[in-house]
């Protein structure tokens, strides 16, 4: 059974704040072009990651309303790694216009390098180990209640 659209949010919302979180702590050290102190690189980091995560509410329901055209109902799985290139242009150029002015500039290439490893990382739990510990998230429709 295809994960229904609570379920796809209330996993990408799980995914982001688990996997992206320690993620994010783990490379925002190492990010390229980033400056200032490590306290504010780490603000800047979880707001991006906040950001993705109110805006991938919004993706959830463009997705759900495409998937409505397929037969299936559902996204073949490299798909669902593909769609960071819209996400993240999105997400960018609503940076660097300043729409989202919570959020300190942040350099291209540490943008990009944080977006696609966090965006990776999350595509590849969520498509191996997470099926293992939450056997049954397919069979209920992706639902955690």
């Amino acid at each position: 059974m295809v994960p229904t659209l609570w379920g796809r949010i209330q996993t990408r919302l799980f995914m982001l704040a688990t996997v992206g979180v320690v993620i994010t702590l783990l490379i925002v050290p190492l990010l390229p072009g980033s400056s200032g102190p490590l306290s504010g690189r780490y603000v800047n980091g979880l707001l991006v990651i906040a950001a993705v995560a109110v805006l991938g509410v919004v993706w959830e329901l463009i997705y759900h309303f495409l998937m409505q055209f397929r037969w299936e109902k559902d996204w073949p799985t490299l798909f669902g790694l593909l769609t960071l290139v819209p996400e993240g242009l999105v997400l960018y150029f609503l940076l660097r216009s300043g729409a989202v002015d919570f959020i300190d500039p942040v350099p291209p290439a540490a943008f990009w390098t944080h977006f696609t490893v966090v965006w990776v990382c999350i595509w590849l739990v969520t498509n191996g180990p997470m099926r293992v510990p939450f056997i049954r998230w397919r069979f209920r429709g992706g639902r955690v209640l």
